[in-house]
């Protein structure tokens, strides 16, 4: 099958971990993905790594960014049926320590991001009656602790967000669910901190993968909106 004819797919976020994971799952179900996150370097060596991907440089933070990025996506690639987004990094800080810029850079790349990569795909979708907009969420935004005094809000607002969302956009065929991981996501960085772990310590960025490749499989009648992924000694 040629490249153009393929569904195409968007990695919000791709890197090590659960981005790659997620840009394999969907490559190896067929589709086209487009590979967004800030470093642009970084993303050329992951296409190369992955079929039938392509590296778009895109600053979540900027509207501007986004838009130009998507634009691209449309004329090189084709309209999006699935868009994974997976930024969501954050600054871990007490109340007493977190700046100001550092909270609202949290709700931009966590809530604002989404919202505006939502906007971009949400009218093709729309006119098609079907699409997925996949989002990788976690714990913090179910409960605030000492040093996610940005990260919680803003995670919290980006699953308010994704429910305002599926309520809205269930009904015209497009499937938002919500991933909420629990637990410390397998990637080299983490691996180089914490080598007494043992693998089954950690979040499988794969597992992960095949999570979100099942939510957006599945069939309208029995949808799922919000689905917790965790290793399975994790205490909760």
């Amino acid at each position: 099958m040629a490249i153009d004819e393929r569904p195409v797919a968007v990695v919000v976020g791709a890197g090590p971990g659960n981005g790659g994971a997620l840009a394999e799952r969907f490559s190896k179900g067929g589709y086209q993905v487009a590979l967004l996150a800030r470093s642009n370097e970084k993303l050329e060596a992951m296409a190369s790594q992955i079929a039938h991907s392509e590296a778009v440089a895109c600053d979540v933070t900027d509207a501007a960014s986004i838009s130009r990025a998507f634009a691209h996506i449309r004329e090189n690639m084709g309209l999006v049926e699935a868009l994974l987004y997976n930024a969501g990094s954050g600054v871990f800080a007490t109340v007493q320590r977190l700046s100001p810029d550092d909270f609202e850079a949290s709700w931009r790349i966590n809530a604002m991001g989404l919202l505006l990569c939502a906007q971009q795909v949400i009218p093709a979708m729309t006119d098609k009656g079907s699409g997925s907009i996949i989002i990788t969420g976690a714990t913090a935004s179910l409960r605030g602790s000492q040093k996610t005094a940005a990260f919680a809000p803003a995670k919290a607002a980006e699953r308010a967000l994704a429910q305002s969302m599926a309520k809205s956009l269930w009904p015209l065929g497009i499937h938002v669910g919500l991933l909420i991981v629990d637990g410390v996501v397998d990637q080299p960085a983490v691996r180089s901190i914490m080598r007494d772990k043992p693998d089954d310590f950690f979040v499988s960025p794969d597992g992960l993968a095949d999570t979100a490749w099942s939510l957006h499989r599945q069939v309208r009648q029995a949808w799922s909106f919000e689905v917790e992924v965790r290793p399975y000694g994790e205490n909760w």
